[in-house]
């Protein structure tokens, strides 16, 4: 499975190939994902050489070789895949599946909207699409779902289209990843570190700075607990 990144990439080299019979340079793929350094280039395209999408030729100038296509990127080089987006208002949505069971029971959760995992978007919605979740991934107190958006907590093996199960609290220990409200308005997913009157929302991800923020700015709203991908 690509990270939507990882595939909007694949697509770019694709179609760059197949137009001007060489792969783009780092600083137009950069360009081109709107990334702030190459840092973020040469770590996806280790992930595409991995997975085996692609091959680095030694010795040679701009060397990447598309060496297959995922069934998501036809032939004109154009993704064809879009992470599934569920705002939490609405309730006519289908939800994402969920993960096997294995015989556990299984809870409904609320799917709350769409949090930021990259660059804040939106604070947290209220509404009515449900999530089906194993009863095993939920302790005590109320929980939510949150749809992930954007690759900055990829590291920590979240992906863009992931659901995040959240047990809301006030209260984060440093190092937890934590729904983060900032400002009042803006909400992210991030991990969460404290030192005096200052918050620092990391990302999990080197091609994102981390955030330096005064306490006051910051409202925890719940804590990471569980995680959910629909392949």
């Amino acid at each position: 499975m690509l990270t939507r990144k990882q595939l909007d990439l694949l697509a770019f080299i694709h179609k760059r190939v197949s137009r001007d019979g060489v792969p783009p340079s780092f600083d137009e793929m950069k360009e081109a994902l709107d990334l702030r350094s190459k840092s973020g280039i040469h770590r996806l395209i280790t992930a595409l050489e991995e997975r085996g999408f692609i091959r680095r030729l030694a010795h040679r100038a701009r060397a990447i070789e598309i060496v297959k296509l995922p069934e998501a990127l036809d032939p004109s080089g154009h993704a064809g895949f879009e992470p599934r987006v569920i705002d939490g208002d609405r309730p006519d949505r289908t939800p994402p599946a969920a993960i096997p069971l294995g015989g556990a029971q299984a809870m409904e959760l609320p799917l709350l909207g769409r949090i930021a995992a990259g660059t804040p978007i939106e604070a947290i919605e209220d509404g009515e699409t449900q999530v089906a979740v194993p009863g095993s991934m939920v302790g005590k107190g109320p929980h939510y779902a949150l749809e992930v958006k954007g690759d900055s907590m990829i590291d920590a093996g979240i992906n863009s289209g992931d659901v995040v199960i959240i047990r809301e609290t006030s209260h984060a220990d440093n190092g937890d990843i934590v729904v983060a409200q900032v400002d009042g308005y803006e909400a992210t997913l991030k991990r969460f570190r404290k030192s005096g009157e200052m918050i620092m929302l990391e990302a999990a991800n080197p091609a994102y700075e981390t955030r330096l923020l005064r306490a006051g700015q910051v409202k925890v709203q719940g804590k990471l607990v569980g995680l959910i991908r629909s392949y």
